[in-house]
């Protein structure tokens, strides 16, 4: 009998785009955010501000506001892998590790995203697998749309609570 594994999901989607510009969406402050985030800041491990326009880095820290939020729900974290090109990696919190990567499967550019290390406790598998793997088949979705329909699907009022598009 198999056990369900409640560290990790992974979630993958077609993306009518190239690796380039995908990376670019993840890992610079201007393409988070134009799909997923209100407010994406980095800083350098120097406390030097990363420019909305620059790649991060491996070392690089973070702090994360979103639609439908207010500014008290902060997300914080560092880069832990960014070869460039096709893989970044960051801390999320408390719900572990996400690992975001590119690559071409039956002709079709796969975005995949794995969450690991999630707390295997009762609140990990509440909050962290089912709560997060439900925020980012949201998010996954709204990159698509944003890439190849110019559709940005979030909930920027922040009046608006429980809606699954922020």
């Amino acid at each position: 009998m198999h056990t369900y594994d409640w560290g990790q999901f992974k979630l993958r989607t077609p993306v009518k785009a190239n690796t380039e510009t995908l990376y670019r969406l993840w890992a610079t402050q201007e393409g988070l955010e134009s799909w997923f985030l209100r407010k994406a800041d980095f800083k350098k491990p120097t406390g030097d501000i990363v420019s909305p326009n620059v790649l991060v880095e491996v070392g690089d820290t973070y702090e994360w506001l979103w639609y439908g939020y207010g500014d008290d729900t902060i997300e914080r974290g560092t880069i832990l892998q960014a070869n460039g090109k096709n893989c970044l990696q960051f801390s999320f919190g408390k719900a572990g590790n996400v690992t975001v990567s590119f690559k071409e499967d039956q002709g079709e550019m796969m975005l995949e995203l794995l969450q690991d290390e999630i707390p295997a406790d009762e609140k990990g598998k509440e909050y962290y697998h089912l709560g997060c793997s439900k925020g980012w088949v949201f998010y996954l979705a709204n990159i698509k749309s944003v890439i190849e329909g110019g559709i940005d699907l979030r909930n920027k009022n922040v009046e608006l609570k429980d809606v699954v598009s922020s």
